[in-house]
This record gives structure tokens, C-alpha cells and sequence, in this order.
């Protein structure tokens, strides 16, 4: 029975995945990627993995199931998961953080960065479907705002402030697993944490 859900939110590009790999590997907990559920719904419904395209379905699936929509589709995998703790990556609302939360404690572990950090670091990956252009990344930050990320962000238990080496953002990531795991999770409440510079 999950007993502590760990939702890691960030603007694209932030770090968030990293951060959320790294608390996988440091509390051996399955990880869970909500952007990856839209990625498949875009080729379910046979479209090209695009910047637009995704931002599209993702409004569509809002549209038709509601602010929580992601969560809503995630619960499906997640109704047979036995690990005590989980993390996920890609938290995009209050509402997904309410849906989410009926399967345990919430825990939300924000990682910021500045836009142009944001951008040459989705550059540098050149993952399918990423911003190409500054265009590309203001459209994914104002549907990603407007789904009420800033919400999410402003509650989080921590904050990574991502913006140094990779070095720096490790010992964030372990600052943050050993707390969480030391308190565990109680003084995870969805509200008012720690930063942490990465």
C-alpha cells in the first residue's frame, strides 16, 4: 500500500526529471511520469509527437475528463502498485495534487530554474517533442501555467533551485531524500518547506 507519494513539479526544462530520477534511485521508489501518459495519448490518437501537438491533447484531455485529467489516467497504473513510496514526475495542478493524494500522503518537491537556463538545457537534450525555439518554450509555460503549475509550485514541502552543475543539484537531491525519508514524509503537508540550491 503506497503510503507516501512524492510529486515532483517544475516549469519544462527546470530539472524536474532529473530531480525525480534521482529520488527514485535514493529511496528505491518506482517513478511514475505524467508527461509520458500524454505523449501516448498524442500517438494514440495518431498525431506527430510536437510541441503543439502535445500541448493540444493535453488541453483535449482537460477538456473531456477535467482539470485532473492526467491524474484521473495515471490512477489506472497506479491501482496496482504495492510500493510503499512512489514518486511522480510532472505534477501540473492543485487538482491532480487533490486525485493523487487519495492514494497517500502527498509530498511536493518543486525545482526551479530561469527561463534561459530552462531553455538551453531543453536545447542540449533535444528530446522528441521538446521547444526548438523561444516560442515553443513560452507556449509550454503559459498552458503550463494556466493548468495552475504556479499553484503546485507556491505549496511545495521543497524547493530545488536548480540553476549550478550537476554536482550541486546531486547534493540537493540527497538533502532532500534524507529529509523526507528522516521525517518520514510527516512534514510533508503540501505547503511552506525547504530550499535547496542546485
Amino acid at each position: 500500500m503506497v503510503t507516501l507519494l512524492i510529486l515532483v513539479t517544475g516549469m519544462p526544462g527546470s530539472g524536474k526529471s532529473l530531480v525525480a530520477r534521482g529520488l527514485a534511485e535514493r529511496l528505491r521508489a518506482p517513478i511514475y511520469v505524467m508527461g509520458d501518459i500524454v505523449r501516448r495519448e498524442v500517438a494514440r490518437r495518431g498525431l506527430e509527437l510536437t510541441v503543439e501537438n502535445i500541448e493540444l491533447v493535453a488541453q483535449k484531455l482537460r477538456e473531456e475528463l477535467g482539470p485532473a485529467a492526467v491524474a484521473h489516467l495515471l490512477k489506472k497504473e497506479l491501482a496496482s502498485e504495492d510500493s510503499q513510496i512512489i514518486i511522480i514526475d510532472g505534477v501540473r495542478s492543485l487538482d491532480e495534487v487533490r486525485v493523487l493524494s487519495g492514494y497517500g500522503r502527498a509530498c511536493i518537491v518543486a525545482v526551479h530554474a530561469s527561463p534561459m537556463t530552462r531553455y538551453k538545457r531543453i536545447l542540449a537534450r533535444r528530446r522528441r517533442g521538446d521547444a526548438v525555439s523561444p516560442e515553443d518554450l513560452r507556449l509550454r509555460d503559459e498552458k503550463n501555467l494556466g493548468y495552475g503549475i504556479g499553484g503546485v509550485i507556491a505549496m511545495a514541502d521543497y524547493m530545488i533551485v536548480n540553476e549550478g552543475d550537476l554536482e550541486e543539484l546531486e547534493r540537493s537531491i540527497e538533502e532532500v531524500a534524507r529529509r523526507i525519508t528522516g521525517e518520514k514524509g510527516k512534514n510533508c503537508s503540501g505547503g511552506g518547506g525547504q530550499a535547496y540550491r542546485g
